[in-house]
């Protein structure tokens, strides 16, 4: 009787444990990442390849994603990597919120594109963050609803076409470009010079905008609510690939003034759960036809992988030359304050 009330209690300890961790034999593997920025096709060829589950959480800016991050600190290990912009790296290793990469475990950093480590100055050995891509967001237009536009950040003054624009729910972005239009760093800690900044937003752009957005502008776009987005292009580009007419009448660019570019990254998170596999999925992504599949899907270049530029085959939105004329977002330590007052409490106040 012992044995057998042994072996029972023995088989309900273990079968739960069995059930919760390795159900099907399948590791998990818990990512936080931007929207609509890993394709469903390298997720369950890496799922397969490494008998792995991926669980994907999408947040829509830097500073969603960090709140909840730091919100979430004492559930042990909510995600396992994250992908933060180059701004929010330095903010995040300074706060000890990354685990150190083991670089012995991902030998494709080889085909990282080492002029792309010089201008990653907050981590240029790669120690905490591996960069993922190298972009900007831009200004795209349904050029079947405005047949007459220039390249220019002035789009959104147009009073014409008030009611049919939105610009992105992302502060420094929308600084960004507001500072490019004056001619300004988009980095520029110069009060007087945000303060003008400011203003062109508050009175000049966002009375013609229906709302400031990171989440819904590409659906709105696609289904023909708005006309000019200030978006990701990627973002849109997913929405329509499959609706011809609005793909050829789309247009993307990044204003003739510049504008703000940048380096989002990957990044284990302290206290994440497996660790290894983190790692073996970082490997996977710079693999060169892997990374080249994620360029193509999303009409992009590919700005950080060497090997996959010659291995695209599709249509890139924009050129990584393009790219010359913005300018990398820096972290700004207590000088963001500066932004984050103009942005809370003049052009955002009241919402």
């Amino acid at each position: 009787m012992r044995k057998k009330i042994t072996c029972i209690v023995f088989a309900a300890l273990i079968m739960p444990a069995m059930f919760s961790c390795s159900f099907f034999g399948k590791q998990k593997l818990y990512i936080y990442n931007w929207t609509y920025y890993t394709p469903d096709s390298i997720i369950e060829k890496f799922e397969k390849e490494f008998n792995a589950r991926i669980i994907y959480d999408e947040f829509a800016s830097n500073e969603d994603m960090f709140a909840k991050l730091k919100s979430s600190r004492s559930k042990r290990g909510s995600y396992d990597i994250v992908f933060p912009s180059k701004d929010f790296v330095p903010i995040m290793i300074r706060q000890n919120m990354l685990e150190k990469i083991d670089k012995s475990k991902i030998p494709n950093l080889k085909n990282i594109d080492p002029e792309l480590l010089k201008r990653a100055n907050y981590d240029p050995d790669m120690q905490y963050s591996v960069p993922y891509f190298y972009g900007a967001a831009g200004i795209v237009v349904n050029t079947a609803r405005v047949s007459d536009y220039q390249k220019s950040w002035s789009i959104f003054s147009r009073s014409d076409l008030r009611g049919r624009m939105t610009m992105l729910d992302d502060m420094r972005e929308v600084f960004g470009g507001a500072l490019a239009y004056l001619g300004y760093s988009v980095n520029t800690t110069d009060p007087t010079r945000v303060s003008a900044a400011t203003d062109i937003i508050k009175n000049l752009w966002k009375p013609n905008l229906v709302k400031f957005d990171a989440e819904a502008f590409a659906k709105g776009y696609a289904n023909g609510d708005f006309w000019v987005v200030h978006a990701y292009p990627e973002a849109v580009y997913e929405e329509i690939i499959n609706n011809s007419q609005l793909l050829k009448d789309t247009v993307f660019f990044i204003p003739r003034e510049g504008g703000p570019s940048y380096i989002d990254s990957m990044c284990i998170l302290k206290e994440a759960r497996n660790i290894e596999l983190a790692h073996k999925f970082i490997d996977f992504i710079h693999r060169p036809e892997i990374y080249a599949e994620f360029a193509d899907t999303f009409g992009l270049p590919a700005t950080v992988n060497i090997p996959a530029r010659r291995l695209k085959k599709g249509h890139s939105l924009y050129m990584a030359e393009d790219l010359l004329m913005t300018e990398l977002v820096e972290d700004l330590g207590a000088d963001l304050d500066i932004y984050n007052d103009a942005w809370f409490n003049s052009i955002r106040v009241g919402e």
